[in-house]
């Protein structure tokens, strides 16, 4: 792991006056930059040839005679996106005083190991906290919720037991960043399913060995958008939202009789992620989840050397009592804070008093850090 002294050091030939913020361009990209512009930065995004279009024809900045519109400043296309670990784009991004804001699909499609290990560029956020998202890895986020008591679903450790509604966690086969999850009641139908799954495509055995099975929390799902700010020490909660799945989510959509006469390819619904919306929580419960958030940070600052710094998304269930359970963690921007960009999260524009997206106030903390001198606090 880069030591953070490298890269505060590293702060000290910064023009912190024209900071720019720079990101990959996908997953939350379009909130990131739409926040920066909030706050004055100019943006610099990070783009794959293939996927370079939506950043840098439809939302690059242009000047209708004298009307601006757009919120990217510049657009670098590479062949693949981990060509910005190459050291000569590096020298770039520390020549434009880019502070580099993590988000998944950085971590995914560049390797972890370089970005603990050889990307010595400013990232906003927790470096050393990314690779928690990795399941399986020895301190993954589950790791850490269960050595410091915080509620997620009960692990199934032998599927030969499974005597509940259960769901099992998986990579899909050939959708590398998506979801391989089916559910099942037994270890018959975990049979059954998996088979058919594998038979498709969707998984693979060896995947399905590492796979992780947890019983299954009925209720609806709450992603809780919180942030930490090193500059003012406090907490907040941002916003919150929920996601649309496929084919999950065509399926629900259909009466029960027409869902049961579906045919073999259809009858097993994938949990590709492919939107999202804004939700909000009834009041009572607002403590509970700012008590997960409370006791989220508190185990990070405990077991990571910096602890958590701005951004995170406690992804979670709530059962027919009313409790949290969290199955899964981002310590970065998550990837639903596009539904709340422009407009503002509900939470963080009651407490700011103005529209405050995830990608506003991580422009807001950068800007902050910098009046107060305190831009070493706020980046890894």
């Amino acid at each position: 792991m880069i030591d953070r002294k490298e890269i505060q050091e590293i702060l000290e030939n910064y023009e912190e006056k024209e900071i720019k913020i720079s990101a990959i361009a996908s997953h939350s990209a379009l909130d990131t930059f739409d926040g920066a512009k909030e706050e004055g930065f100019e943006t610099i995004a990070i783009c794959q040839r293939g996927r370079h279009k939506t950043y840098e024809k439809y939302f690059r900045k242009k000047n209708f005679d004298g009307t601006y519109i757009g919120c990217i400043d510049d657009v670098w296309i590479f062949d693949k996106f981990n060509e910005i670990l190459l050291e000569k784009n590096q020298k770039k991004l520390r020549e434009e005083n880019v502070i580099f804001i993590p988000n998944r699909s950085f971590t995914s499609y560049c390797n972890i190991n370089e970005i603990e290990n050889e990307f010595y560029v400013p990232l906003f956020g927790s470096r050393n906290l990314l690779r928690m998202e990795e399941r399986g890895e020895k301190h993954d986020y589950y790791w850490l919720l269960e050595k410091e008591g915080l509620p997620f679903p009960e692990k199934v450790e032998d599927v030969g037991e499974i005597n509940e509604l259960c769901i099992v966690k998986l990579h899909h086969a050939v959708k590398k960043l998506e979801r391989g999850f089916f559910t099942c009641s037994s270890f018959k139908e975990y049979k059954e399913k998996s088979q058919k799954l594998i038979e498709q495509g969707v998984i693979t055995e060896e995947d399905l060995k590492k796979a992780r099975v947890e019983k299954y929390i009925i209720g609806p799902v709450f992603n809780l958008d919180f942030f930490y700010s090193p500059v003012l020490k406090q907490i907040e909660l941002l916003g919150i939202d929920w996601r649309f799945e496929t084919s999950l989510d065509g399926h629900v959509r259909l009466p029960a009789d027409q869902q049961l006469s579906l045919g073999e390819k259809q009858r097993l619904p994938e949990y590709t992620v492919c939107g999202h919306n804004m939700a909000t929580l009834r009041e009572s419960l607002l403590e509970k989840a700012f008590e997960l958030a409370e006791k989220f940070v508190d185990a990070c600052r405990k077991n990571y050397e910096y602890g958590i710094i701005g951004p995170f998304c406690l992804q979670t269930c709530v059962d027919k009592d009313l409790n949290f359970y969290i199955y899964d963690v981002a310590p970065r921007i998550g990837g639903g804070t596009n539904v709340h960009m422009s407009i503002g999260h509900p939470y963080g524009n009651t407490l700011w008093r103005k529209n405050m997206s995830t990608g506003r106030r991580i422009a807001l903390e950068i800007k902050m850090a910098v009046e107060k001198g305190m831009l070493k606090e706020v980046v890894s």
